[in-house]
């Protein structure tokens, strides 16, 4: 069915725009700058991914629930990837978040693969799946954060494989940096996803990550992570250009947003873990005016994407 011919359904824009607003405040600050129909599909698609990762996890906006919902981890990926396919196969759907799943994949053209290859990020979680070398943990990255990045680049219209690749970019920096913030609360959670190499490089047991005396060492591992998402924060610089002006300035402001999320990491040291680090109302507004004059600035700069770093379709 296309798009002209779906039927009204405007409370999904509304309630995925509530979504965006309590469950990622960084986002929903760069989603605010992005034309009419580039913000309702981001949102349509942000509304899907925060549902599978609460379902998953049992929560609700990232946070846990009263009440255990039904079905075990394992069940609950099995439907969610049934509903992904009947959105995808336009059937008539209840829930919201697949209807909204499926308005953006039919206005953006997009695959059923990369929603797939996002839930299987999903199921490495629930897999327990635990991480031998960097490469392991960036494959991780690249399913649940770079296909992401992949869809929303599609949604701002791109669709040249360059600029869809810096897009899978961003999206890797962005989970990378989010990895080193949450390292010890993730520990807490039965989740690790630094390298098993780097653990014993600094003699760090798995067990041991959450502990308070092992701050020191973790939090040299956190300031790798950072340093390890550097080239794909500027692979994506370049990729911003390529983007329509309003979707640049949204993007260059995440962008700048999340990068200072993983510099106060590195400066916090291993009181990191002390609060939850995040940007300040003032942050976010001085990347935002940060994110204008990156978007009104093109460099055209058509430089190779760095042929070491990291990419998916690369042999393993």
């Amino acid at each position: 069915m296309p798009e002209e011919s779906l039927p009204p359904d405007d409370d999904l824009a509304a309630q995925a725009a509530e979504t965006i607003a309590r469950g990622s405040q960084s986002f929903a600050t760069a989603a605010r700058l992005f034309d009419p129909v580039t913000r309702e599909g981001a949102l349509l698609l942000y509304a899907w991914c925060r549902h599978c990762d609460d379902v998953v996890d049992d929560q609700h906006l990232g946070f846990n629930r009263d009440v255990a919902g039904p079905g075990t981890p394992e069940e609950r990926i099995a439907a969610l990837e049934r509903l992904t396919r009947r959105a995808f196969a336009g059937e008539a759907l209840e829930d919201p978040n697949f209807r909204a799943l499926q308005r953006v994949a039919r206005r953006h053209g997009l695959p059923l693969s990369l929603a797939l290859a996002h839930l299987d990020g999903f199921r490495m979680d629930v897999e327990g799946r635990r991480y031998r070398t960097i490469e392991d943990t960036l494959d991780y990255c690249h399913h649940v954060a770079g296909v992401v990045g992949t869809m929303m680049s599609m949604v701002m219209g791109a669709r040249e494989a360059a600029t869809l690749q810096r897009a899978a970019d961003l999206g890797l920096a962005f989970q990378l940096t989010n990895i080193a913030r949450d390292i010890v609360p993730d520990a807490l959670a039965g989740r690790l996803y630094l390298p098993a190499d780097w653990l014993a490089e600094v003699g760090l047991d798995p067990e041991g990550v959450a502990l308070p005396e092992n701050r020191g060492k973790v939090a040299v591992l956190a300031a790798r992570l950072v340093a390890l998402a550097e080239p794909y924060y500027a692979s994506a610089r370049i990729g911003i250009d390529a983007l329509p002006r309003r979707s640049a300035w949204a993007v260059a402001t995440a962008h700048g947003v999340y990068r200072a999320i993983g510099t106060e990491v590195v400066r916090r040291g291993p009181r990191a873990w002390d609060t939850r680090v995040s940007t300040s109302r003032a942050e976010k507004l001085s990347q935002v005016l940060r994110g204008a004059a990156v978007a009104a600035r093109r460099r055209g700069d058509d430089a190779p994407r760095p042929s070491g770093l990291w990419c998916h379709d690369q042999p393993r």
